[in-house]
C-alpha cells in the first residue's frame, strides 16, 4: 500500500516538475497522471495494490472536495460580483463538451459500422 501511494506521489512530483522546468500551460497533478497512464501502458496491467489504493481513494473523493466547496462559500462576494462571466463561461463550456462528445460519438459510431463484416 505505501509503495503504491508513493508511486503516485512520485508522478505528481515529477509532473510538477516537468511542468515548471519546460514552462507548459497545464497542471503539475495532469502531467503526473499522464506519466502514470504511461508507466502502466508498459507495465500492461495496473498491479492489484495500486489498484486497492486507487479505489480506496475514489470511494473517498466527496471528502476532498469539501475544502474547496467551504473556499467557494467564502468567496461569495466574488462569485456574485463575476456571476455573468462565470455563468458565460459554464454555458459555452458544456455547450462545447456536449458538441464535441456527439461528434465523436457520431464518428466512433461510423467507424465502428464500417468496421463490421
Amino acid at each position: 500500500m505505501l509503495g503504491s501511494i508513493t508511486v503516485l506521489v512520485l508522478c505528481q512530483l515529477a509532473g510538477e516538475a516537468i511542468v515548471r522546468l519546460f514552462g507548459l500551460p497545464l497542471p503539475g497533478p495532469v502531467a503526473g497522471m499522464v506519466i502514470l497512464f504511461l508507466g502502466l501502458l508498459i507495465r500492461g496491467r495496473v498491479p492489484k495494490s495500486l489498484d486497492r489504493v486507487t479505489r480506496g481513494i475514489l470511494g473517498n473523493l466527496g471528502l476532498l472536495f469539501v475544502p474547496a466547496s467551504v473556499g467557494v462559500m467564502v468567496q461569495t462576494d466574488i462569485l456574485v460580483a463575476e456571476a455573468v462571466p462565470i455563468g458565460v463561461a459554464v454555458l459555452v463550456s458544456t455547450l462545447l463538451t456536449m458538441l464535441v462528445s456527439g461528434l465523436t460519438m457520431q464518428l466512433l459510431d461510423r467507424k465502428a459500422r464500417k468496421d463490421q463484416p
